[in-house]
């Protein structure tokens, strides 16, 4: 059995201080979003995706990836946002077994009205107290974390 690779003091620091502030943000973000837009984070999120998306639709195995959630994770959010008539699922014409999640008008309309409240949060909390430099390092560190732990599953 081979000793595990123990971090260093300073590895530490930095290990913890990227959990820690990683999951208040995202609290601050999920709070804000819930008492402002009544939006989840998570669901914020996928109407974020399918807005950029052609036609504002995705096929729901395409849109957990770019979202980063499980399959079944996805189904239930978008049941939720169904239920609030911010997208609805289709079958895909050409493909039975695929559906496909599109952001209705209300979804967009809802999304904008988000967005400018959680853009101010993100720039408060994240990007204006970070130096230019060090944000493009956050960048570069975590596309080669997304890269390392490869496509959501």
């Amino acid at each position: 059995m081979t000793e595990p690779r123990w971090l260093d003091a300073a590895q530490q620091r930095d290990w913890r201080a990227f959990v820690d502030g990683s999951v208040r943000l995202t609290e601050i973000m999920d709070r804000d979003l819930k008492s402002r837009h009544g939006l989840s984070v998570s669901e914020y999120e996928i109407l974020v995706r399918l807005s950029e998306a052609p036609q504002r639709q995705l096929r729901m195995a395409e849109l957990a990836e770019n979202a980063s959630q499980s399959r079944s994770r996805l189904s239930h959010t978008c049941s939720r946002l169904e239920s609030k008539g911010l997208v609805k699922r289709d079958s895909c014409p050409n493909d039975k077994r695929g559906v496909y999640a599109q952001l209705t008008d209300q979804g967009f309309t809802a999304l904008e009205r988000a967005a400018r409240d959680h853009v101010e949060t993100v720039r408060t909390y994240f990007i204006d107290v970070i130096e230019p430099q060090d944000l493009e390092a956050v960048g570069r560190a975590f596309a080669m974390v997304l890269k390392r732990l490869g496509p959501t599953t």
